[in-house]
This record gives structure tokens, C-alpha cells and sequence, in this order.
């Protein structure tokens, strides 16, 4: 392949900030873009939890800051961005993937639980995209990903706030889309599925379940975490300048596939 086209996807000289940096899928996300050439700045509450990862991160040659506080937080929000600018000069990239996750049937859940869902998984993101959005805005460039969910375009139960914030995450990434699309600005959302992550341990360490769970990925198999890689780099580069208001599935077919556990043929 040309240098052209390994340009296209070169994050080389861009900033990009990841939330919910320290673990999982983000702390996944921010290693790939920083391979891809990016200074990425690790975001969460857990500063020494984003320090490991920053070293980590710069063992394997790339290069990796920490900023740590509350998301929930418009005050230590409002104060990141600035910060961050401060130190590299500029932000090219936000990927807001941080989220909270609560299960609870409808009569078992409170209140507190789905304002706190809310908070974390789309009233932050809000906040801190608009913070983000204005040296992107005064700079005419930038990238905006949001993380949303398999759940975000289907219905779950036991899971009221997560699947409505996951919901209100695509439809707050099209808003910004229309608004920032002018100023060269782009917005759009990751979906990931069902992926091998400490999150998913009560499941994936439960043989029963695990089969159910599988059975409805029409790839047969979970996600490794590194594949959501390729997806935060495609929409972060200059491959993506045209894309804007979009969700990207990446579920192995879960969300927008029917799989059914014993293969159907054709002719039957």
C-alpha cells in the first residue's frame, strides 16, 4: 500500500482526549490511536489506574498524558479542556466513552439510579463535547466519538437508564453533527457489542449464560477489545472526513441482525 493511503488513517501530530481511559474498551481506544500516531490524554476518576495505563501506553512507543476528574462534574469539566490545551496546545479528537451500567428490574430500580445513569452516560458527554467543541470550532477542525451501546438502536430488560442514555447518546451525536458539521467539526457514535472486558466477567464466567449470550452474535463469537480499535481510528482520521451524524455497529451482528443458534438453510 502507498504511503497515500496509510496516510489516510495517520493520526500523527493530533490530541486526542478518551474518558473512562483506564480500563476496557477506552483504555483499548486510547492505545490504538496513540499507535496510530495520536498524544492521547487518559481520562477518569482513578489517577493511579490512568497513570499505569499511560505507562503502558508509552512502553509500546506511543505517547500518553493523564487529566483526571469527575465527569459528572461541570466545574472540573469545564476546567479540563482548557488544561489539556494548556499542555498540548490544541485538541483535535474527543471520544467519550466513559459509562455506568446498573441492573435492576422496573419496580426494583430508584430513582437515584437513573439520575446518575443519566449524568454519566449523557449528560457528561453533552458537557464535555460542547467544552471540546469550542477550540474545534475555533481551529475549523476536529473529531467528536461518542461510545454508545448494541442497546443503543434496540430494547433491553432490567436495563431502563442504560438502554435510554445509550439511546439519547445517538440522537445527541446527530444534534452535534448538524451543529458543528459547518465548522469542520465532525460527530459520530461507536456501538459496540458483546466484548471480552472486565465488565462482562458475571457473564463470560458463567458457562450457561455465556452460551445464550453467543448464540445471538451472528459471528458466533464475543469481541476482543483491541477490535474496536480500527473503528476510533477510522472516525478520528482524515478516512472519516465525510462521515458526520453517523453510528457505527461494531457487534460481530447483534444489533441489527437476527442469529439464530442452529443454521437455517435456505431452501427450508
Amino acid at each position: 500500500m502507498g504511503s497515500g493511503f496509510t496516510e489516510l488513517f495517520s493520526l500523527q501530530g493530533k490530541v486526542a482526549l478518551v474518558t473512562g481511559a483506564s480500563r476496557g474498551l477506552g483504555r483499548s481506544m486510547a492505545g490504538a490511536l496513540a499507535r496510530a500516531g495520536a498524544t492521547v490524554v487518559l481520562a477518569a476518576r482513578d489517577e493511579a489506574m490512568l497513570q499505569q495505563a499511560a505507562r503502558e501506553i508509552r512502553a509500546e512507543g506511543g505517547a500518553a498524558d493523564v487529566e483526571a476528574f469527575d465527569l459528572t462534574s461541570e466545574e472540573a469539566v469545564v476546567g479540563a479542556v482548557p488544561k489539556i490545551i494548556r499542555r498540548h496546545g490544541k485538541l483535535d479528537i474527543l471520544l467519550n466513552n466513559a459509562a455506568l451500567c446498573v441492573w435492576s428490574g422496573l419496580f426494583d430500580g430508584t430513582l437515584e439510579t437513573w439520575k446518575r445513569t443519566l449524568e454519566v452516560n449523557l449528560t457528561s458527554v453533552y458537557l464535555l463535547s460542547r467544552e471540546a467543541a469550542r477550540p474545534m470550532v475555533a481551529q475549523r477542525s476536529g473529531r467528536i466519538i461518542n461510545v454508545g451501546s448494541y442497546v443503543s438502536v434496540i430494547g433491553r430488560e432490567r436495563l431502563q437508564a442504560y438502554v435510554a442514555s445509550k439511546h439519547g447518546l445517538v440522537g445527541l451525536t446527530k444534534s452535534l453533527a448538524g451543529e458543528l458539521g459547518r465548522y469542520g467539526v465532525t460527530c459520530n457514535a461507536i456501538a459496540p457489542g458483546f466484548f471480552l472486558t472486565q465488565m462482562a466477567e458475571p457473564i463470560t464466567q458463567d458457562a450457561a449464560r455465556m452460551k445464550i449470550f453467543t448464540d445471538c452474535i451472528a459471528m458466533g463469537r464475543w469481541g476482543k477489545p483491541e477490535e474496536l480499535g480500527g473503528a476510533a481510528i477510522f472516525l478520528a482520521s482524515d478516512a472519516a472526513s465525510y462521515v458526520n451524524g453517523h453510528t457505527l455497529h461494531v457487534d460481530g451482528g447483534v444489533a441489527e441482525v437476527l442469529s439464530l443458534p442452529v443454521a437455517v438453510s435456505s431452501d427450508k
